[in-house]
């Protein structure tokens, strides 16, 4: 016979119980990547045609590790928008590498979403991704468009800079406008007083030539 456990326990009991959290099914951007395909380090080996299946399998993606597979993926990326095979810095294959890693920072965070420093390196790369892009659109609206079309951006400029018009802001500015006025008066008659005096040494020197032409004997 086992006496029944007080309501104190029992809640204790249940309060101590473990939660187990149902984890997310996240989509990923490498879910596209075949688990047969090479390493990027291994791709372009010919060895490894003639290596048997265990070695293959270890020098695949279905035993790589996160960073690897990014790689590959950053790879594919670049080959879609760079301009010849010899091209690994232009403005294009930057927007490329940044994207690959923008897109796993984006996964990471969703599943921890308080990781704050890894939240901090992406939004440092969306704002330089943003500035290239920002150029292209600028000089070359074409490159703009398809390097946007083959890598799946959605380009939105950013909104003008808008300040909201404070008491204390204003009477600042208000200031600074009257500080500003007041120098500007200030070097107009320096530079007045400076070109007076260039002309009064221009004339003297032009009499004192004349003077002088007019003494010498011919």
């Amino acid at each position: 016979f086992h006496q029944a456990p007080s309501p104190f326990v029992q809640a204790a009991r249940c309060y101590a119980r473990p939660v187990r959290r149902k984890r997310k099914d996240i989509p990923s951007h490498l879910d596209d990547l075949p688990p047969t395909m090479l390493k990027k380090d291994y791709a372009n080996v010919p060895v490894v045609n003639s290596v048997d299946d265990v070695v293959r399998r270890l020098l695949s993606l279905e035993m790589a590790s996160q960073k690897e597979k990014v790689k590959v993926k950053t790879q594919q990326l670049v080959e879609k928008v760079r301009r010849s095979p010899n091209d690994n810095g232009s403005f294009e294959v930057q927007v490329a590498a940044l994207t690959a890693r923008i897109r796993t920072f984006e996964e990471h965070l969703q599943r921890h979403p308080k990781d704050k420093n890894n939240r901090r390196r992406m939004l440092m790369d969306m704002d330089q991704r943003q500035k290239l892009l920002s150029y292209l659109r600028r000089v070359r609206y074409d490159t703009f468009e398809n390097t946007c079309r083959q890598l799946g951006i959605q380009y939105s400029p950013r909104p003008p800079y808008t300040r909201r018009g404070t008491k204390r802001w204003l009477v600042k500015k208000a200031l600074c406008l009257k500080v500003f006025e007041e120098v500007q008066k200030l070097k107009a008659g320096e530079r007045l007083k400076q070109r007076r005096e260039w002309r009064e040494r221009a004339r003297a020197a032009r009499e004192a030539a004349a003077a002088q032409s007019e003494g010498t004997p011919v």
